[in-house]
């Protein structure tokens, strides 16, 4: 294998820019995952976060507008069933951990929702126990993912290659271990959007 080959591109590594030329997102939407004993800060960092950086934010689950608590008994209501999503309305995917994803894993509309993100190359995060759903998936063969660690070897066994740290990036993929890492998870999804928004503007 020549050197290189077989490695992922981080798309915000493509082309190098000042901070002043990389576009914020005008009119964006993310699509976040939901559902009962959801980590309740893997939910409320990233659904505020986003909205903070100018994005709408969606949130389905299996039922829609149906109230679910978390692992701390936040409440968060659905807006979207799977059936109603469009995944083409969406600049990327958030699933947040906590044990909601094995919940999550046995709903076939919500895994046809991530096969499809990455059929269409949309940016896809998952932090914590989230990437149990990329596992069911099955999207994860030959990818650098990190996760929290009792879904490791689970990862591993469906083909990926781990990674000990805050956030790993491979290609439209976004990952991160625990709550503690919040703060780069998010900071490495909103690069690859950037970059994706900057990136569109300078081919038109």
């Amino acid at each position: 294998m020549s050197e290189g080959e077989g490695k992922k591109k981080y798309y915000y590594r493509k082309k190098e820019k000042k901070a002043s030329e990389v576009r914020k997102p005008s009119g964006g939407r993310i699509l976040m995952m939901l559902d009962k004993l959801v980590e309740d800060s893997e939910f409320l960092y990233p659904f505020y976060r986003f909205q903070e950086e100018g994005y709408a934010v969606d949130v389905v689950a299996p039922k829609a507008k149906e109230t679910y608590s978390g692992k701390h008994g936040v409440p968060f209501t659905s807006n979207l069933s799977p059936d109603r999503v469009k995944i083409d309305d969406y600049d990327g995917l958030i699933i947040p951990g906590g044990r909601a994803p094995d919940y999550m894993r046995t709903n076939k509309g919500l895994v046809e929702i991530v096969k499809e993100a990455f059929q269409k190359d949309k940016i896809v995060a998952a932090i914590c126990h989230g990437p149990q759903m990329l596992i069911e998936a099955d999207v994860l063969r030959g990818r650098k993912i990190t996760c929290w660690k009792s879904v490791v070897t689970d990862v591993k066994n469906a083909g990926a290659v781990f990674i000990d740290e805050a956030a790993v990036v491979d290609g439209n993929m976004v990952t991160s271990r625990s709550p503690t890492d919040l703060p780069q998870f998010c900071k490495e999804i909103i690069k690859l959007l950037r970059y994706r928004v900057t990136a569109r503007v300078d081919e038109n």
